[in-house]
């Protein structure tokens, strides 16, 4: 098969055996994006697949052997995964790194208001939403709230099918005429995206009646919301599209088809000479912020006690590891769309449905923000790739002026790094629900795989 080919999709190049394998590799995929619908969802799943398959956590070892399996649980909302290979951590190793947060809304400190006896919940949008998108549809809110007692509580309202769901209302089209002629961008602002809480109540008051409910079901004050991270986020779980089954429709691909192809790639890589890591970061859509965000301490503070637990305990230790250390940025891409083809390049865009997409650069104004890789190593990509035969393109997040975005390759490359951006291209991209190829997902594992392998 050739793997660079950009005349054929990926799905033409494959076998009869390859396209059962894409199907089979998708729906353990669904599983998990419907599982998985938050951070500490997926960090939570991410471990529970790992413990299966013999990992344990680093705190539990006094020293490591080629062939360990650890981990690293960062507060619940990011994740280290290792398998630690023959040569010394000094020489490099081979890493994944993808983040499990998605665009959102979270409930403020103080959410629950009433207007005109219907109570609602104020919220923040989080990441670069199209806030339009997020009106009259069915959500869902999930999370945790810690009350006054410091017990936790797991909030997941509308998951299942006998849930109420949340609501968002938009004006009716015809009283809409002035709203029409607003911007696209302000339409809807930010302070409008309001799901809707109830509205019955006996008495004058409506929201004390919706306190009592939340009271009765879930154990919370209206004070508890003070200790919570709640999220809003869409109801419909993970559904094929298309009449051919080749996509697949879900709230957040951005990043979890990433994340889940380094998952299931670390789980199923044959032990290389090199570790190989799987970085799960969150906060990637605010700016990698936070002591759970890549910018943190904790990725360094993994790879220090990894090499504790090998008795190098020098910070130049450290920093030769990450020196030689090799990176895939395992972040999502545009694809081309034809009916917005105004905003893209054509000729230097993704395609849906032609493999994992190298990004050499991000950024915008100029590659503002970007890593801009080495194409020495971009050229050792290739080769790894083309030997292991998968569908491989390139890729920019469209016309020059256009836009832009980042991801984290540039925190890593800061640390001596080699980083290259490899993700999975799709379409609605931070939209409440967005669609990938089947093919493309499963390029993804295949892709991260190939490259744990690798020397």
């Amino acid at each position: 098969m050739k793997a660079y080919d950009m005349e054929n999709s990926a799905w033409a190049r494959f076998s009869e055996e390859e396209r059962i394998e894409v199907e089979e590799y998708n729906k353990t995929y669904k599983e998990f994006l419907d599982t998985a619908r938050t951070e500490r969802l997926a960090v939570k799943e991410i471990i529970r697949q790992a413990e299966a398959a013999g990992f344990r956590s680093i705190e539990d070892v006094t020293s490591l052997v080629p062939g360990d399996k650890i981990y690293w649980n960062q507060k619940g909302k990011s994740a280290i995964l290792a398998v630690i290979g023959e040569n010394p951590l000094t020489a490099g190793l081979k890493i994944v790194g993808s983040h499990i947060d998605s665009p959102r809304l979270d409930l403020k400190a103080a959410p629950v208001v009433e207007n005109k006896k219907i109570v609602y919940l104020k919220t923040h949008y989080y990441g670069g939403l199209r806030k339009y998108q997020w009106v009259c549809m069915p959500l869902s809110l999930i999370g945790v709230v810690y009350t006054t007692a410091g017990e936790k509580i797991d909030i997941a309202l509308g998951e299942s099918p006998n849930d109420p769901v949340l609501f968002i209302n938009d004006l009716l089209p015809h009283l809409a005429k002035d709203q029409s002629e607003k911007k696209l961008s302000e339409a809807i602002q930010g302070e409008m995206l309001m799901p809707m809480l109830g509205c019955n109540s006996t008495e004058e008051k409506t929201k004390p009646a919706i306190l009592t409910l939340l009271k009765e079901k879930y154990g919370i004050e209206e004070e508890d919301f003070a200790s919570a991270e709640l999220e809003v986020v869409p109801t419909q779980k993970s559904r094929d599209a298309g009449l051919d089954h080749s996509m697949i429709m879900s709230y957040g691909h951005d990043d979890r088809v990433c994340s889940y192809a380094s998952l299931a790639a670390i789980l199923n890589a044959a032990k290389g000479s090199h570790t190989q890591v799987s970085l799960f970061a969150d906060k990637e859509e605010i700016g990698s912020v936070g002591n759970t965000g890549v910018q943190s301490s904790f990725f360094l503070d993994f790879l220090a006690e990894m090499l504790a637990l090998q008795g190098h305990t020098e910070d130049l230790s450290l920093r030769r590891t990450l020196r030689h250390s090799e990176v895939l940025s395992a972040d999502v891409s545009a694809a081309l769309d034809p009916i917005f083809a105004d905003a893209y390049e054509e000729a230097n865009s993704a395609k849906l449905g032609y493999g994992i997409c190298i990004c050499k650069y991000t950024g915008a104004r100029g590659k503002s923000g970007s890593n801009d890789a080495n194409a020495e190593f971009v050229s050792k990509i290739r080769q790894i790739f083309n030997t292991a035969n998968v569908p491989w393109q390139t890729g920019e997040l469209g016309k020059v002026d256009q836009g832009g975005g980042g991801t984290i390759a540039y925190i890593m490359a800061d640390w001596g790094c080699e980083v290259v951006d490899c993700g999975v291209a799709m379409l609605s991209m931070h939209a409440p629900l967005e669609i990938v190829a089947k093919t493309d997902a499963y390029c993804g594992y295949l892709a991260y795989k190939a490259f744990f392998e690798s020397k």
